[in-house]
C-alpha cells in the first residue's frame, strides 16, 4: 500500500540519509526515458521541499536535455536492508551549471570535485511512500573508486574536451544546456 505526503517527513529523510544508492528518472516529450542510478555523497534534502544533487561527468548527459524540455523528474531510493520501503520524490528540476548565479551557494553544499558537471535543483510537489516487499535483501560493500580516480588523473582541459566530446547532447540529439568551452 503507498501513501503520499506533500513533503519530505522526518522517515523519508532518515531513509534517504541511510541508503548509499538513489535512482533517477527524465523525460523529454520525445525520445527515450532515461533512469539513472547515482551514488556517492551527491544528494542534500534542503527542506521538506527541496532537494539538490551533484551531477558528475558521465558518458551521457540525458537528465539535462531532459529538463530543459519538460522540467519534470522523480527521484526514488529504496531500502536494500532492514525495514522495507520504497520512496519516490515528484517534482519540477532545474540543472545549475557553473557560471550560473546560484552556482556557488549550491556548490557549496558539496565537497569540491573535479568530475562535477552540473547540480540539479529539485523542488518537491509530491512525495509518496510504498512498502517494498517486493525488494530483495542485499549489502553494501562500499563505493566505487574508478570515477574519482579517473577525473583526478585529468587535467582541467582534459575533462572540458571530454564533456564537449560526451555531455553537449543528449543520445536522442537534445542540447542539454552545457556550453561548450574551448580549452
Amino acid at each position: 500500500m503507498s501513501v503520499q505526503f506533500p513533503e519530505i517527513r522526518k522517515s523519508h529523510r532518515a531513509l534517504i540519509d541511510r541508503v548509499p544508492v538513489f535512482f533517477v528518472a527524465t523525460a523529454a516529450p520525445d525520445g527515450r526515458v532515461n533512469l539513472s542510478p547515482k551514488g556517492r555523497d551527491s544528494l542534500k534534502v534542503l527542506g521538506p521541499n527541496r532537494i539538490i544533487w551533484l551531477n558528475y561527468t558521465g558518458s551521457g548527459n540525458e537528465t539535462a536535455g531532459h529538463l530543459l524540455q519538460h522540467p519534470r523528474m522523480t527521484l526514488m531510493w529504496c531500502a536494500f536492508d532492514g525495514d522495507p520501503m520504497i520512496l519516490r520524490a515528484f517534482g519540477t528540476a532545474r540543472a545549475v551549471h557553473p557560471g550560473d548565479p546560484d552556482w556557488d551557494d549550491l556548490s557549496s553544499q558539496f565537497s569540491p570535485d573535479p568530475a562535477t558537471r552540473q547540480i540539479f535543483d529539485l523542488k518537491v510537489e509530491m512525495v509518496r511512500a510504498s512498502c517494498g516487499t517486493a525488494v530483495p535483501v542485499m549489502s553494501y560493500v562500499e563505493d566505487r573508486t574508478e570515477l574519482a580516480e579517473w577525473s583526478a588523473a585529468k587535467s582541467p582541459e582534459e575533462l572540458i574536451a571530454y564533456r564537449n566530446k560526451k555531455n553537449l547532447q543528449t543520445i536522442d540529439g537534445f542540447p542539454t544546456g552545457l556550453k561548450q568551452i574551448v580549452p
